[in-house]
């Protein structure tokens, strides 16, 4: 244990030492265990990149609820312009935990079955956020390319409740 702390410090110090005042020291890409990789930078993914708070954005609010056995987003299907920066704020009024992930269809699929070995993986990266019951937070995303996205809860079981929407970008 104590080797690989050292070695994770001697990768993890000169990348400390390079990033000059405000620059995010977090600018690389980290990989979950099945495979995809997530952009902590600019870097374009086939849904599109992390938006830049400084531009304006179309705000849309996405609750996360639960109501007699089955889960949802309000509203869960929504229609955005290709390039143009979205803010989804978002408000888990449900009573258990919510997550949300932009993803296409196949990666989310694909996402939710690494879940179901690893149910306790939470996201909190620029395409997905994990919220606790009552608590609200935001995604700031712009979509580079046309077509039909997905947002799912991953959560083992919350998607197939219902826990899913499209994003239709023209």
């Amino acid at each position: 244990m104590k080797h690989s702390l050292i070695a994770c410090l001697m990768i993890a110090l000169p990348t400390l030492a390079l990033a000059g005042p405000g620059e995010p020291v977090h600018s690389h890409s980290h990989e979950h265990a099945d495979g995809h990789a997530h952009s902590h930078a600019s870097g374009d993914t086939p849904f599109g990149k992390p938006g830049n708070p400084r531009m304006k954005a179309q705000t849309i609010d996405l609750r996360m609820v639960e109501s007699h056995g089955a889960m949802a987003f309000e509203p869960n299907e929504i229609k955005v312009k290709k390039g143009e920066p979205v803010r989804f704020r978002l408000a888990n009024a449900g009573l258990l935990d919510h997550e949300i992930v932009i993803g296409t269809l196949e990666m989310n699929l694909k996402h939710a079955e690494e879940m179901k070995k690893n149910p306790d993986m939470e996201h909190d990266d620029p395409n997905g956020k994990r919220l606790s019951p009552g608590k609200t937070g935001e995604i700031l995303w712009r979509f580079t390319k046309a077509g039909t996205f997905d947002f799912s809860c991953l959560i083992p079981g919350h998607r197939e409740a219902g826990m899913s929407g499209k994003i239709i970008v023209k």
